[in-house]
């Protein structure tokens, strides 16, 4: 369990991120302080791909990749590339992870972004089994976390959207998949038909991250005296200003980068068929904080 840096040689696997733009990216710091930490072989990079992903990844499976994960605009684009796709990601309609299957000679797509939310509020002692929920948004990021917890046990979902449609059309489709979960769509505009008991917030929209730090998809003081829980996606900054309303109204509030952290766990763990333990977590999330001036 060294966390010393690995030597590269020809043996060495080779995994990484596709996408446009990747120079953001975190998941380098995830996977290359797991390798190390667990004696691992491989190493982890990140390959910009401003179009044609199918063929990224065909040359990726040419190049003896090990493994890829996918970030935005990809997502969706790069199933057409595959030779299977995990059944709940193929639900959502997005993957963000591909591991390698020499028998069928290509990569099978997983999502681990929604293992990873849920394995992040477990780790908060968040429950969705019989719960509120409401989601802020109604892009790709929602429709995941709206299936993710329709199959997860909670009673009702509300997705609220500047564009009601795109929130209809999302609920349209998770109440024909989870038809005992109670789906309803409204407007951020418009907030009469919220539940009356408290709520857990989920806000997956983009709004707030930085450089806009000092923004929120909603103001209204009223709303966040109806939370009891916020999750914020968003990771960057540490502190958005999504939960600091939620704070202030006296609910609990945690922000994204558990789940950014459990989504390149989820991941690793399906690239080497292992488990990863609590103290490499931790580990990571140290090298994550110092990475983020933390």
């Amino acid at each position: 369990m060294s966390t010393d840096r690995l030597n590269i040689d020809g043996h060495t696997r080779i995994f990484g991120l596709i996408g446009n733009p990747v120079g953001h990216t975190m998941s380098p710091v995830i996977h290359n302080t797991l390798a190390a930490y667990y004696g691992h072989n491989l190493i982890y990079g990140a390959f910009p791909v401003a179009d044609d992903p199918v063929k990224a990844v065909e040359g990726a499976y040419a190049l003896g990749i090990g493994g890829l994960n996918v970030t935005v605009p990809h997502k969706s684009a790069v199933i057409p590339a595959l030779v299977e796709t995990d059944d709940f990601a193929f639900k959502i309609g997005a993957v963000n992870t591909l591991v390698r299957m020499d028998e069928k000679g290509g990569y099978k797509g997983y999502n681990t972004d929604m293992p990873g939310l849920y394995r992040a509020m477990c780790q908060e002692d968040i429950t969705i089994a019989g719960e509120t929920v409401v989601i802020l948004g109604a892009g790709g990021a929602a429709r995941a976390v709206a299936m993710m917890t329709a199959s997860k046990g909670a009673v009702r979902v509300s997705v609220l959207n500047r564009t009601v449609s795109k929130a209809e059309a999302i609920v349209k489709e998770i109440t024909a998949l989870y038809p005992d979960c109670q789906m309803c769509a409204g407007s951020i505009y418009d907030l009469h038909d919220l539940p009356e008991e408290k709520f857990l917030c989920i806000q997956a929209t983009s709004t707030g991250m930085s450089p806009h730090a000092d923004q929120a998809v909603i103001e209204d003081g009223a709303f966040y005296e109806r939370i009891h829980t916020g999750f914020d996606l968003v990771y960057n900054p540490y502190d958005t200003k999504f939960m600091q309303l939620v704070r202030q109204a006296g609910g609990k509030a945690y922000n994204g980068l558990n789940m950014l952290l459990y989504q390149g766990v989820v991941a690793y763990e399906l690239w080497n068929d292992m488990q990863v333990g609590e103290e490499a977590v931790s580990l990571v999330r140290r090298r994550l904080k110092e990475e983020m001036g933390l």
